[in-house]
């Protein structure tokens, strides 16, 4: 059932933002087109769509990052102009970034007062009314945290709180969440949820962007869908579900888990046998870690992110040496490996950071897809490069993984973050491989890119390549996986086949706890 978002919103709610016609060009590209947008007093309202689809573009007007070509803001029923994000802050709206914007070396009170720190005597910081002020608000809306703990030291549930807090502070009373539980424990994500209710409870709207349809039905009571730059449908919960849900974000039926025949295990593509590596402090981040990838299998490794994930794939992949114990990879001895004799090797990487270590942003879509072999023929003939061969190459890689740019020429910096991400994955899987080592593939993506992601590597999976996937997402986990491991402050807390794992068991091995099938057993 499609609704309007006035009749979806109630013709006797307090509407504190609303959007007329925005409509957002960049050059090839029409962002937003004619978008209407509505958000109440105490609604959670969710904004879905691909990666593309126009719903950053939407939040940086709101947010006042960017300017709209066409159409009307309105906040508390009056016309306003969002030219900055001071005037954005000044009308009450606050955006939550899925990258932490927090400076780790400060306490959580220094965070958040930071740029609206009250004063005292001669000017001074006033730590006191910080302080006061914090906990009160933490008090309120169910926000425990030490207001004098270093950022640095606190897990990724307790920063996005932080992060909360500090649009509160502000006297958010628009709060727009950019993929809040992107790096969530299950548990983590219904503590989350609880809060949001809270919030929403004390008059605050809520803007809830992200791409996991189970949690837009938990906790939204209205979402809006966007496609191709338009709205092509408001909806209530009770109405939808998660298919109809991606078929109006796609515009097609999608698959949401792939169908998958047992896996046939072969002889292993990857053993690490005792690795340990350290952190950039010098710290043990990878304590004597050993598992086997094998050839026709997927394992997945689960794990709240910051329990050595990183550090464990940088080591795989060369590029960072490992402390002690031993790798083997495919095409290479046993020992220290560079990047390049990696990937020449047959491994395939999907890091984890597209834009650190995947991508470099001033080049073209073009060089990007050939950054593993641009040194080989068709690429290069005697020494020199050849552009037709390259973007004949880029065009074709991008039709195929939907790579939507306005040509292959476009500084592939310039792309949205799900847009990048697919550039990383056509250059890595159209080219031969025996391994696989994706962290966090499918980070960002919309359901329709998901779904080809996954289809791929089960289908590199059953054509003999080993596959080990890093992620956060259970869900993603559960569906692609033959075997599981969890990683906990750098150790495997368990190894588990699919049959076993659960997103209850999981969940608790991911937050340090015993796993109950041992403590059943006594073991």
């Amino acid at each position: 059932m499609t609704v309007s978002p006035a009749e979806a919103a109630g013709q006797d709610a307090t509407l504190l933002l609303e959007a007329r016609g925005i409509t957002r060009r960049f050059p090839g590209v029409l962002a937003n087109d004619a978008v209407d947008f509505t958000l109440r007093a105490g609604e959670i309202h969710a904004l879905l769509g691909e990666n593309g689809a126009g719903k950053t573009t939407l939040m940086n007007v709101f947010a006042g990052l960017l300017a709209p070509d066409a159409g009307e803001i309105r906040v508390d029923g009056r016309p306003v102009a969002i030219r900055t994000p001071g005037q954005a802050l000044a009308l009450g709206i606050a955006m939550v970034h899925q990258h932490f914007l927090l400076i780790p070396v400060f306490t959580v009170a220094e965070n958040i007062v930071l740029g609206a720190e009250p004063s005292g005597v001669l000017g001074t910081l006033d730590r006191a009314a910080a302080r006061a002020r914090l906990c009160e608000l933490a008090t309120a809306y169910g926000l425990a945290v030490d207001p004098d703990a270093r950022v640095e030291d606190l897990p990724v549930g307790l920063q996005q709180r932080v992060e909360i807090l500090k649009a509160l502070y502000g006297a958010a009373r628009i709060l727009i969440l950019d993929e809040p539980t992107a790096v969530l424990t299950p548990r983590e994500t219904a503590d989350l949820f609880a809060v949001l209710r809270r919030i929403a409870a004390g008059g605050v709207g809520i803007i809830f962007i992200t791409h996991k349809l189970g949690e837009v039905l938990a906790v939204a009571d209205r979402i809006t869908v966007l496609r191709r730059g338009r709205v092509v449908a408001t909806v209530l919960p009770a109405a939808t579900d998660a298919p109809r849900l991606a078929a109006l974000m796609v515009g097609r039926d999608v698959t949401l888990a792939v169908p998958r025949g047992p896996a046939r295990p072969g002889a292993p593509a990857l053993r690490v046998a005792d690795l340990r590596v350290l952190d950039g402090r010098g710290l043990p981040a990878v304590d004597g870690v050993s598992f086997e990838v094998r050839a026709g299998e997927i394992l997945g490794l689960a794990g709240v992110q910051g329990n050595g994930q990183t550090e464990l794939v940088e080591a795989l992949v060369g590029l960072r040496p490992a402390a002690g114990g031993t790798v083997e990879r495919p095409g290479l001895p046993p020992g220290p490996a560079s990047p390049r004799a990696v990937l020449a090797g047959g491994t395939a990487h999907i890091p984890e950071d597209r834009q650190r270590d995947g991508l470099v942003l001033p080049f073209s879509v073009a060089d990007n897809l050939v950054l593993c072999s641009y040194y080989q023929p068709p690429y290069a003939r005697w020494g020199r490069l050849d552009p037709a061969a390259i973007a004949r190459a880029a065009r074709a890689r991008m039709a195929e993984y939907d790579v939507r740019a306005p040509s292959e020429r476009s500084p592939v910096g310039q792309l949205s973050g799900g847009t990048q991400q697919k550039v990383i994955l056509a250059r890595e899987l159209s080219r031969p491989v025996r391994l696989v080592i994706a962290n966090q593939p499918t980070r960002g993506l919309d359901v329709g890119s998901v779904e080809y992601v996954h289809r791929r590597l089960v289908a590199l999976r059953d054509g003999g390549a080993g596959v080990l996937v890093v992620s956060t997402e259970l869900d993603e986990l559960l569906a692609l996986a033959d075997r599981l491991a969890v990683l906990y402050r750098g150790r495997i807390a368990a190894t588990l086949e699919a049959a076993e794992a659960t997103p209850a068991r999981l969940g608790l091995l991911m937050a340090g706890g015993a796993d109950p099938a041992h403590a059943a057993s006594g073991q």
